[in-house]
């Protein structure tokens, strides 16, 4: 008996090795030199993660990427967009900071990669990319989620839901009893609404213009936080909301389905949330397994279990935004991870488009 349990735990060991073994084995299709990478990083023992994304909605991908690499203790920090660009430079020129930086202000990340902020790293995942979701072997857009209009199914029947954006500003506007019961991201406060109402009218600007003036005569309310808007929309204080985040609004339609969400037929903007490796990193091997991990199959699948749809073009039937309900009825327009974005970060032009912003909200 006693030499049983012996041998039950002798195996029991040596599959755990193997497993271990295994685990950190270098991923099929990458070179043999990544073997490097992964003992590097194992050296370096840590990985410090500066994100947008709530903590809870990653926790799964954060254990996945704990069992494949054991030795790494990770660290997750999420804050909101401006909270971690600012938090990110003041430490950066300190000399320190986070090992990789993984945020849904696509505008800001690309500033910082412009700013020499991120690392050079071809990432053996990128041939599985769209060519608009990579730049420079540096920024790297690990998800590709859609801009939607949300709304309340018990208040506004789905038959009478705007489809394109044209009719999103004709519904508002004719419909003057509901004053209030609007809303969408200040683009004032909010980086990401201020990112995807310049894309508007960079795509559309006469219509983009009309939304935004029905949106002020219908007493619109805005906001900086996606969660608040969908709270106030399962509510009923609010019962329709403009440029939403799908992922969050999919997510919550998932637990309750009342809370509606249609992808514009005209263009559905497509978002994604931008990782680079720090240049000031003090782990960079460690960054580098978990951005290869974000990319890989295994990352994306999870991640589109949070609604996170996939980014990578083996995906797209399965994971991706082609297998959202209504996907194949629409034009899908990705923003594009590149210097195009830079444009709306100029402090003039920025200027400009919120006084225009404000007049068109305050015209009757």
């Amino acid at each position: 008996m006693e030499t049983m349990r012996m041998r039950l735990a002798v195996t029991l060991a040596l599959t755990l090795a193997a497993g271990a073994v295994q685990a950190q084995g270098v991923p099929p299709g990458y070179p043999a030199s990544y073997a490097e990478v992964i003992e590097a990083a194992n050296k370096e023992g840590a990985l410090s993660i500066y994100s947008t994304t709530d903590a809870s909605e990653v926790s799964d991908l954060l254990a996945q990427f704990r069992a494949l690499y054991p030795k790494l203790k990770v660290e997750y920090a999420d804050q909101n967009s401006t909270e971690l660009y600012s938090r990110y430079v003041a430490e950066a020129a300190a000399g320190s900071t986070a090992d990789l930086i993984w945020s849904s202000a696509m505008d800001l990340q690309i500033k910082l990669v412009n700013d020499g902020y991120a690392q050079t790293y071809a990432s053996p995942e990128k041939g599985s990319l769209p060519d608009w979701a990579k730049w420079k072997d540096q920024a790297y857009g690990t998800t590709a989620e859609p801009i939607v209009f949300a709304y309340n199914r018990r208040l506004v029947p789905d038959a009478e839901v705007p489809r394109n954006h044209a009719d999103f500003a004709k519904f508002v506007a004719a419909r003057k009893a509901d004053r209030g019961k609007v809303t969408s991201y200040d683009p004032e406060r909010s980086g990401v609404g201020y990112l995807y109402v310049t894309q508007d009218v960079q795509i559309s600007p006469s219509v983009s213009w009309d939304i935004v003036k029905a949106m002020g005569q219908a007493g619109a309310k805005f906001y900086t936080s996606t969660g608040a808007m969908i709270e106030r929309v399962v509510s009923g204080e609010h019962t329709l909301a403009y440029n939403m985040i799908g992922s969050y609004v999919l997510q919550r339609n998932r637990k309750d389905p009342n809370l509606g969400f249609v992808l514009p037929k005209d263009y559905t903007q497509v978002m994604s949330r931008i990782a680079f490796v720090s240049a000031k990193a003090k782990n960079p091997n460690a960054a580098k397994l978990f951005l290869d991990f974000l990319l890989s199959r295994a990352g994306q699948i999870q991640l589109a279990q949070h609604a996170m749809t996939s980014v990578r073009t083996d995906l797209q039937e399965s994971h991706g935004i082609t297998s959202l309900p209504g996907a194949a009825e629409v034009t899908l327009r990705p923003i594009r991870v590149g210097p195009e974005l830079l444009a709306s970060l100029d402090q003039i032009t920025r200027l400009r488009f919120i006084k225009q912003w404000q007049r068109t909200l305050a015209a009757n």
